[in-house]
């Protein structure tokens, strides 16, 4: 029986001068072994290892296998491995049956397993490392099957699992390694679904992990599903339990694991790892939940991320959740004097924000000049996004100016940038609708309306804002019946829950045309899409859909109010207001309409 095995100087591979093998309490040089070794007597080192060390035939081939490892010959520790029966090995590692305590308390089984386990822990290696040689062979599918043989040799000789305490140290290496390398060697193998298995087997089964190999697999099986292009399916049956929560793709069990992961860190259970945050920022930025991927950037410790990278990200999480508030308070915080004032990308993200709102657009002046004169000579695309910022942004600005003089100036600064943006970015379809809509602001129609045709040509007509963009100008132009047909033909070819502001603007140019009940009409279906859609998606919506959808229904009722007063039909009126301010209970839209 094997009570002890290593190799000394021992199990370095760079310490070449002095190398011996120990076992049973006796040590050997492996000179003469592999002088043997080198001229192919395998059988021979073989004997001398068994007779030097009193070694059964499984546990000599062990140690010879792993000193051809260590030396670096691939193929002949392949041979040698070859050599062992694993079965046969298992056979004799099965823990006994359980016998009467001697009066010291400790039974001749527990000595005999304890023995058994540096046996099979020997055996175990030896295999693990064959999967490993035959990996380096580029043998992925013969290496997969050998890794796999070592995990079943555990769970036989383990029936209830690896327990705790009193497990032999290098046999709980080898198993935490292969539990490691199968789906590793899996995925090289092109075996995408028995990666998977192997990960959730991994991570399923009582290996006695420790807490930083638990993650690692965790983070290897999270980055397999985001990228491996195969849907996984939910796990077995057996593997469920009644009540948890069993995610229903590869994109919530991928952020399921990174959750698990983050939480990890929080409590100190595992080392912090920076590329778990990225991994669950493309995860949650991929099915929308920005807000979450806040929280969870909210939840790390001060001193992990620097603060201003902090700040940064959470402004752009925050920006994607529609809380432009809150990511504009963040960016303030960031671009202080005291911070990075010249953070490009803050910049354009403060710019793009203040420039959604026509009361921030003056600090989004400063915040887009700002930005172009930190890219100039560094990076054209930027400085033309710095002028197509600084554009929008002024032609906000000009609409809530207090003289005709300063909207009119304004406004020829809002053309002149946008016009300086076209000359970095020739192709870009926001930069052109952003033109037109200047032009169309100003009065400008013809311009405005070749730059409508001009997006909806670069986009193949897919974007919504293009057709009505277009319609707008049409209708501006007093060819309603032109408009009619573009904004039908949009109909067509957008998706129902997208079709309420084409349907809105349907029944205003029906209302243009003396139409009155055919506009009703359209309103009556825009109304039931508006409600449709708010009772399909939820609880799902986030505040700001909620919001948005509270003002379409609003704005809804209020038109039909006013096309029903028109019309002197008072009762439908009534009810119309009514239930517009349900919606919206002080609204000067709603007094003018009474009082009219």
């Amino acid at each position: 029986m094997l009570g002890s095995q290593s190799t000394d100087s021992t199990d370095n591979v760079e310490d070449k001068e002095v190398r011996q093998v120990c076992a049973n309490g006796i040590c050997m040089k492996t000179t003469d072994v592999e002088a043997k070794l080198d001229e192919g007597n395998i059988q021979e080192a073989e004997s001398s290892l068994r007779e030097g060390l009193s070694l059964n035939f499984e546990e000599a081939r062990a140690l010879l296998g792993r000193l051809e490892y260590q030396r670096g010959n691939i193929e002949g520790a392949l041979r040698v491995f070859d050599g062992i029966d694993l079965q046969a090995a298992i056979q004799r590692f099965q823990p006994p049956p359980p016998e009467k305590s001697t009066r010291k308390g400790r039974t001749r089984g527990d000595s005999q397993h304890a023995i058994s386990q540096h046996a099979a822990s020997l055996v175990l290696e030896a295999i693990y490392l064959k999967a490993k040689s035959l990996q380096k062979l580029g043998r992925l599918t013969e290496a997969a099957h050998e890794c796999s043989s070592v995990l079943d040799a555990v769970e036989r000789i383990f029936q209830q699992g690896i327990p705790d305490v009193q497990v032999d140290a290098r046999l709980q290496d080898t198993v935490s390694q292969a539990v490691e390398l199968l789906p590793e060697l899996l995925k090289q193998a092109g075996k995408c679904h028995e990666a998977m298995s192997a990960y959730r087997r991994a991570l399923l089964s009582q290996w006695n992990l420790d807490n930083d190999c638990c993650a690692r697999i965790q983070k290897a099986f999270a980055v397999f599903l985001l990228h491996c292009g195969v849907e996984a399916g939910p796990p077995s049956l057996a593997a469920q339990i009644d009540g948890s929560y069993i995610p229903r793709n590869n994109l919530e069990e991928a952020i399921l694991l990174l959750m698990i992961l983050m939480k990890k860190f929080h409590i100190g259970k595992a080392k912090w790892d920076p590329s778990v945050i990225e991994h669950l920022k493309f995860a949650l930025s991929l099915c929308g939940q920005t807000s979450v991927l806040a929280k969870q950037l909210e939840e790390i410790m001060p001193g992990v991320f620097n603060r201003v990278e902090r700040w940064n990200t959470l402004a752009l999480c925050y920006s994607g959740a529609g809380q432009s508030d809150a990511a504009l308070n963040l960016l303030r915080k960031s671009l202080h004097k005291h911070e990075r004032p010249d953070d490009l990308m803050a910049l354009l993200l403060a710019a793009k924000i203040c420039s959604e709102d026509s009361l921030l657009a003056a600090e989004g002046v400063g915040y887009a000049q700002r930005a172009i004169a930190n890219s100039q000579q560094m990076n054209e695309h930027l400085t033309g996004v710095g002028l197509r910022m600084l554009g929008i942004c002024l032609g906000k600005q000009a609409k809530v100016s207090s003289s005709d003089f300063e909207r009119s100036r304004l406004q020829s600064e809002a053309l002149k940038s946008l016009d300086g943006a076209i000359a970095f970015e020739h192709n870009n379809p926001d930069l052109i609708f952003e033109l037109g809509v200047q032009y169309a602001e100003q009065r400008n129609l013809n311009v405005a309306l070749r730059y409508a045709k001009q997006f909806i040509d670069a986009t193949g007509g897919s974007i919504l804002k293009g057709w009505r963009l277009l319609a707008l100008i049409l209708s501006a132009q007093q060819r309603f019946s032109e408009a009619e047909v573009v904004t039908d033909a949009a109909l067509d070819e957008t998706a129902k829950w997208e079709q309420g502001p084409l349907l809105r603007l349907k029944a205003k140019l029906k209302i243009s045309q003396s139409r009155p009940m055919d506009a009703i009409e359209t309103y009556r279906y825009l109304l039931a899409l508006v409600q449709a859609q708010r009772k399909s998606f939820g609880p799902l919506r986030s505040i700001s859909q909620v919001e948005d959808d509270k003002f379409n229904e609003f704005e809804v009722w209020q038109g039909l109010a006013n096309l029903y007063s028109s019309l002197a039909h008072w009762k439908d009126v009534e009810v119309c207001l009514g239930k517009a301010r349900e919606l919206k209970q002080f609204s000067a839209e709603i007094l003018h309409t009474e009082e009219y």
